[in-house]
């Protein structure tokens, strides 16, 4: 098992102030099972020696308090360990958003949205079971079959021995028939669940484009194909648990015949009576069923691990090369009332590398690497209008996610004379907006849409700025601030999805503004209209704007523009 695996594995266990109670109840449920069997057949045995009902009432009394005791302590052991267990879990999964927060969105771009998010969701809930069906009955399992067998050798030590080899020889069968068992769905299991997922997702996502290519039957024929092997492997998984058990009822079996033998001479012998000769034989049976949590725990951990692997591999624990990472100490960002001069000299980037399941990955594109930007020089005025064209490939995108600082870069990129690289990406990212090509809506109203970009906004603020972009008609005919949107914008078209991008932008008051193929999703009659309306709006707000464009573009709507061919730029 790799180390960062381990380490998720270990960080998915409670602290032992917080699992200490779970352990301890699990104590008492399992010895109340023990006692109460033992308890029970020493009552029934003495019984039916029909003695004074005085000598029985400790015996009846008992039987009582361990039978509830059982079902309650078993109670508060799900109680304290699932709450433990899924206060862990909280913290994994915030850490998990944590490390993908400074390397999104670029660096988690190859990755399957529908496995990354079943590494997100069920693999993390996987590790819930390392404390709960691991780590906690194994301790408790353990105690308290240690405390039952010294129990039955100072009744009988020939009978305390002759459990004590059950035992072992059962666990010893029970781990090495469900290793045998599990070695496939071990490795299977958790990926084929991923597959899985990402098919779904993927499905469900392009299903538009599968039905209008009749390409959905394959999809589907897809996920049933993934679904069925992840099934046989979940099968696969539950007959070893099931086989593991099974082994333990057998060995329950033959600990009571091993106690029986090794009681019956010392019954001869007059060395134990009768109700403990009782026990002697039926305390093994619930011993057998406690020592069954020594395969479960260790079936659990193994089938953990995987999961500890994938969550551990979602985000590599170091930053990839090409994503911009913080400074040890940041820079002051520009300030002013004015946007700042944005300058590039001798500027290469390109996209990440593929990063490795085990976090590893090449280093940033240089020019060597096919690069998607190469050399390129620019400067951008305060308040200018820049037109960047150029087609399909060139480089648009990338110089964009250079100037939010989703990628890093080699050369110079200032901003009010500051060398970008030495500010924190968050306050680049404060000064130039992007609004891209396909912007993300969510499944909300129109205010929910807008208002995360600037939380303290009024409903008449929101609707001047939807006045600014050319919406406040449409929106006042759909109802209002209320109107939903659809998922991922499915009731709007490209064009107001575009508009309500740049007036989330525009409440955001980003003092330069990228504006990345806004015209990419509107048919060619409508995009003349639409451009006007972003880069006046854009304008009126004082803000630099950089339009990023493939199509052509009416040259009055920019002061100047310029082509990029093949990563380059023409020098300033």
């Amino acid at each position: 098992m790799s180390d960062p695996a381990r380490e998720m594995l270990r960080r998915a266990v409670p602290s032992p102030r917080r699992l200490l109670p779970a352990v301890l109840f699990g104590i008492g449920s399992a010895g109340s099972s023990i006692v109460l069997l033992a308890c029970s057949a020493w009552l029934i045995a003495r019984a039916a020696e029909q003695p004074p009902v005085l000598y029985l009432s400790v015996a009846i009394v008992g039987v009582r308090a361990f039978a509830l005791g059982r079902s309650v302590f078993r109670y508060l052991e799900r109680l304290s360990g699932h709450d433990a267990s899924f206060k862990q879990l909280a913290m994994i999964r915030a850490n998990v958003f944590e490390r993908m927060l400074p390397i999104a969105p670029d660096g988690i771009a190859a990755t399957r949205r529908g496995d990354l998010l079943d590494r997100f969701v069920s693999d993390v809930d996987e590790l819930q079971n390392v404390p709960l069906r691991a780590v906690q009955p194994l301790v408790s399992a353990a105690i308290v079959l240690v405390a039952a067998v010294v129990g039955i050798g100072f009744l009988a030590p020939e009978s305390a021995i002759a459990v004590l080899i059950c035992l072992a020889v059962g666990i010893g069968v029970a781990l090495l028939v469900q290793q045998r068992a599990l070695v496939h769905a071990e490795r299977t299991t958790a990926p084929l669940r991923g597959e899985l997922q990402a098919a779904i997702v993927e499905h469900v996502q392009a299903l538009d484009v599968l039905v209008a290519f009749d390409a959905a039957g394959a999809g589907r024929r897809r996920i049933d194909a993934l679904g069925a092997r992840y099934a046989a492997a979940t099968r696969s998984r539950a007959a070893a648990t099931g086989v593991a058990a099974a082994a333990m009822s057998a060995i329950g079996g033959f600990a009571v015949a091993a106690s029986l033998a090794a009681a019956v001479p010392l019954l001869q012998g007059g060395r134990i009576d009768g109700p403990t000769f009782a026990v002697l034989c039926l305390v093994p049976l619930a011993i057998a069923e406690v020592a069954t949590a020594v395969p479960l725990a260790a079936s659990s951990l193994r089938l953990a691990r995987a999961s500890a692997a994938r969550v551990a591999s979602a985000v590599p624990d170091s930053v990839p090369a090409g994503i911009p990472v913080l400074p040890p100490s940041p820079a002051e960002p520009p300030s002013g009332d004015t946007p700042p001069t944005v300058e590039l000299r001798g500027v290469q980037a390109g996209w990440p590398a593929l990063v490795n399941t085990d976090g590893t990955g090449s280093g940033l594109a240089g020019a060597d690497r096919g690069a998607a930007l190469t050399g390129v020089d620019l400067a951008i005025a305060p308040g200018e209008r820049l037109l960047v064209r150029g087609g399909s490939g060139a480089g648009k995108t990338t110089l964009a996610h250079v100037l939010v600082r989703f990628l890093d870069y080699e050369g110079s990129y200032r901003l009010g004379g500051v060398e970008a690289s030495t500010l924190d990406p968050a306050d680049v990212r404060a000064i130039v907006g992007l609004v891209e090509q396909r912007p993300w809506l969510f499944d909300e109203d129109v205010r929910q849409n807008l208002i995360f970009a600037r939380d303290t906004a009024t409903d008449d603020e929101l609707l001047e700025v939807l006045a600014r972009v050319g919406l406040r008609e449409w929106v006042d005919e759909r109802g209002g601030l209320d109107a939903r949107v659809g998922e991922r914008g499915a009731l709007v078209s490209g064009g107001q999805a575009q508009r309500l991008a740049l007036a989330r932008a525009m409440l955001a008051r980003f003092p330069v503004l990228v504006l990345d193929e806004p015209t990419a999703s509107v048919d060619p009659a409508r995009a003349d209209a639409l451009l006007r309306d972003l880069t006046d709006a854009a304008s009126r707000s004082g803000s630099s704007v950089v339009l990023i464009s493939h199509a052509p573009v009416d040259p009055s709507l920019v002061d100047r523009v310029v082509t990029i061919e093949d990563g380059r730029l023409p020098a300033i």
